[in-house]
C-alpha cells in the first residue's frame, strides 16, 4: 500500500505572483544584496505593521543581534528573556558575551508573565542590578500582554525588544506586536506565515537607530571612496531576490492569516468535545493568527499522552511538534537562571502544534482530525 502523502506542520505557500518579482531582480541583474525590491520591501512591511522604519536582514536572528547592539548589551550584561521559546531568541544575547536570564510564561497567552518581569526588575532595582535589556517573544501567533511589560521596562528604564517572529499579523489592542519596544524584530522562515526562504525584518521608531543597524548590517562600511572601517559589522542584508519574494508574500497576509484561523475553527469544531484535549486560548487584547494550532493533552483524562499522540501522527505521515521546550531546560542554558518556570514546563509536558499551514485542505485536516479521534480514549 503506497504511502499517503506528507502533512507538514507549516510549509511555505507561494501564491505565484514571487515568480514577477523575482523575474524582474533577474532581468535588471539585482540579484546581489540590496536593491530596489529590497528598499521597496521595507517600506511596505513599515506601513503593515506601523513602524515608522524598518531594515530587511537575512534572518531574524540577525534582527535580534542588531536590536541587542543597538540596546547596548555587551559582554558580562544580563538581558531578561522568555523561556517558552525557540533557541534563536536567546541565543544572540550570548552571541554578544551577556548572559540569559529567563522568565516563565502566564496561562492565558503562554507569553512572558508581566507579574513576573515586574518583580523581578523590582528586585534587581533594589540591589542595583538592573538588566541590560528584556526580550520579550509573542508565541504561535499571539502577543504578549504589552501594556504591562513595557510599562514596567520604562519605569526602570530598561530597553524593550520585541520578539515578534511568530506573531506577524497579529495584535494587541489594535497595534502590531513588535512595535511597542525599542526595536521589534519578524522571521521569514519557511515555516513562518509569509516567508522569503529565509530573511528578516527589524522595525522601529528611532531613525538613527535602524540606520545605524543599516550600517552595522553592512559590514559596517564607513562612507569613503575606499574601504574604511570603524567599527565590527556583519553580513546580513537581505537579497534583493529573497525581498522580491517578500513583497508578493506581504500582499497575501491578511489571507493567510485567514486561512489559518479557518484551520483552528475547524480543528476546534472537529475536536473540541474530547475529554483531556484542550486549545490555546486567544487572549482578550487582540487577534490571535494561529500561526499554529496547539492543543494540550491531559493524558489521564484523553487517555494518551503528547508523545504518543505525536507519533501517532507520524506513523500516519502526518507532523506534529511539541511546544517550545523552555531555554532553562536546554543543556547549553542549563546554569542560566530562571524567574518560576513552573508554567512553561507544563505546557511543554502537555502542549502539541497541529498540523497548520495556510496551503491545507480539508481533506488534510480531515486525516488529521481522524488520527486524534481514534487516539483519544486508547
Amino acid at each position: 500500500m503506497a504511502e499517503r502523502p506528507r502533512i507538514y506542520l507549516s510549509p511555505p505557500h507561494l501564491t505565484g505572483s514571487e515568480a514577477q518579482y523575482v523575474q524582474e531582480a533577474f532581468a535588471t541583474n539585482w540579484v546581489a544584496p540590496l536593491g530596489p525590491h529590497v528598499e521597496a520591501f521595507e517600506r511596505e512591511f513599515a506601513s503593515t505593521v506601523g513602524s515608522p522604519y524598518a531594515l530587511a536582514v537575512s534572518s531574524g536572528t540577525a534582527g535580534l543581534h542588531l536590536a541587542l547592539i543597538e540596546a547596548g548589551v555587551g559582554p558580562g550584561d544580563e538581558v531578561l528573556v522568555s523561556t517558552l521559546t525557540f533557541a534563536a531568541s536567546v541565543n544572540p544575547i550570548c552571541y554578544l558575551g551577556a548572559r540569559p536570564v529567563f522568565i516563565d510564561s502566564e496561562r492565558t497567552s503562554w507569553n512572558m508573565d508581566p507579574a513576573l518581569l515586574e518583580e523581578e526588575l523590582e528586585r534587581r532595582a533594589r540591589v542595583g542590578r538592573l538588566p541590560k535589556a528584556v526580550v520579550l517573544v509573542h508565541l504561535y501567533g499571539q502577543s504578549a500582554d504589552i501594556d504591562p511589560i513595557a510599562a514596567a521596562c520604562a519605569r526602570y528604564e530598561v530597553p524593550l525588544i520585541e520578539d515578534a517572529a511568530e506573531a506577524l499579523g497579529a495584535t494587541y489592542k489594535g497595534r502590531a506586536p513588535g512595535t511597542f519596544g525599542l526595536a521589534g524584530v519578524y522571521s521569514f522562515n519557511g515555516n513562518k506565515i509569509i516567508t522569503t526562504s529565509g530573511g528578516g525584518m527589524l522595525v522601529s521608531a528611532d531613525e538613527a537607530l535602524v540606520q545605524h543597524a543599516r550600517k552595522l548590517a553592512t559590514q559596517a562600511r564607513d562612507p569613503a571612496p575606499h574601504y574604511e572601517h570603524s567599527e565590527i559589522g556583519y553580513n546580513y542584508r537581505m537579497s534583493n531576490v529573497l525581498a522580491g519574494i517578500g513583497r508578493a508574500q506581504l500582499q497575501v497576509l491578511n489571507d493567510r492569516v485567514s486561512a489559518r484561523r479557518r484551520n483552528f475553527d475547524l480543528y476546534r469544531r472537529a475536536l473540541g468535545d474530547l475529554a483531556g484535549l484542550s486549545f490555546q486560548e486567544e487572549a482578550p487584547w487582540g487577534l490571535h493568527t494561529r500561526w499554529l494550532t496547539c492543543v494540550l493533552i491531559d493524558p489521564e483524562e484523553f487517555g494518551a499522552d503528547r508523545e504518543a499522540l505525536r507519533l501517532a501522527l507520524q506513523a500516519e505521515n502526518i507532523e506534529s511538534r511539541p511546544v517550545w521546550k523552555p531555554m532553562h531546560l536546554q543543556p547549553v542554558f542549563r546554569d542560566y537562571p530562571c524567574v518560576g518556570g513552573q508554567v512553561a514546563e507544563d505546557l511543554f509536558r502537555r502542549g502539541l502544534c497541529l498540523p497548520s499551514g495556510s496551503s491545507l485542505t480539508e481533506a488534510d485536516l480531515d486525516r488529521v482530525v481522524d488520527v486524534v479521534r481514534r487516539c483519544a480514549g486508547r
